[in-house]
């Protein structure tokens, strides 16, 4: 391994850890309860694993699925398919997670521009769309002929008008520009405190202030595609409460499992890759 620069604190493992940290992940050959899976990270081609997934015990499903890009990155090569094979993909098993939701529960999915059309597709024939979040993740490849992209959607859906929303967990602070005051004097819609004045504004489906993890943040990892705790955190506190059930079926490094435990939520996620899925146990042990 690569001595690292002082001040780069991304998340390796030794060998040792890889043997260690990969025996105290799951995988499922018979049908699973939630409390199988709880707090459990699944080493297993999705595939191979959903149809043990127990039914209504998700209450917040946070999905970021391979892109529909030509890319290879941890031994696996993924080829880019027409709309209307990635459209038959997603429907191959996202249909068969939806048993496991429960009736009140969310669901986020990530994407970028040129998936975005199959997944809203998809998405609308099995649950009620709600939003689309666009995050502005800054960095990105150039191009001379086109547009940089920059950008992602993130999907908000619902499985019915009954669901939980916490508008006041995820505001924002902004800064008064104009701090009017009532006729007793007291400011009016803002708050007067020793670092400034600030109001609590609704947070908007425009996200420009969350940045990817980069080499100097002690949640970067090698994966190439990690979503930041900060993006994973607004939705888990937006769409749950404590002790809710938090599950992503393609964990990655484990972002969404971290973030969850940190938050005092139940998780449990599936992931192909050993070495990320042992990344992911390091993460949750620190």
């Amino acid at each position: 391994m690569n001595k690292k620069a002082p001040r780069n604190q991304t998340i390796t493992l030794n060998n040792e850890e890889k043997t260690k940290l990969s025996q105290e992940v799951i995988s499922l050959n018979a049908p699973a309860t939630s409390d199988t899976i709880k707090d459990r990270i699944i080493n297993q081609d999705l595939f191979t694993c959903i149809d043990f997934l127990p039914d209504n015990f998700i209450n917040l499903l946070i999905i970021d699925p391979p892109y529909n890009l030509s890319k290879q990155f941890a031994g696996n090569k993924f080829t880019r398919r027409s709309e209307t094979e990635y459209l038959v993909w997603l429907n191959s098993w996202l249909p068969k997670i939806k048993r496991s939701l429960q009736p009140t529960a969310s669901i986020y999915v990530c994407c970028d521009w040129q998936s975005s059309k199959a997944i809203q597709t998809v998405l609308e024939n099995h649950f009620t769309i709600r939003n689309r979040i666009t995050w502005e993740r800054e960095k990105g490849r150039g191009a001379k002929t086109n547009w940089k992209n920059c950008s992602e959607d993130i999907w908000f859906c619902t499985m019915s008008n009954d669901y939980y929303f916490a508008v006041d967990a995820v505001k924002l602070k902004r800064k008064v520009v104009a701090p009017y005051r009532n006729t007793s004097g007291k400011p009016k819609d803002w708050q007067e405190t020793t670092d400034g004045n600030y109001r609590l504004t609704h947070p908007s489906n425009l996200w420009t202030d969350i940045s990817i993890p980069f080499w100097s943040m002690p949640e970067n990892t090698e994966h190439p595609t990690q979503k930041p705790e900060k993006l994973i955190a607004k939705l888990i506190l937006a769409s749950s409460r404590p002790k809710d059930f938090i599950f992503d079926p393609f964990l990655g490094s484990g972002t969404t499992a971290v973030v969850a435990k940190k938050l005092g939520r139940h998780f449990s996620g599936i992931e192909i890759e050993p070495d990320y899925c042992a990344i992911t146990i390091k993460r949750l042990k620190r």
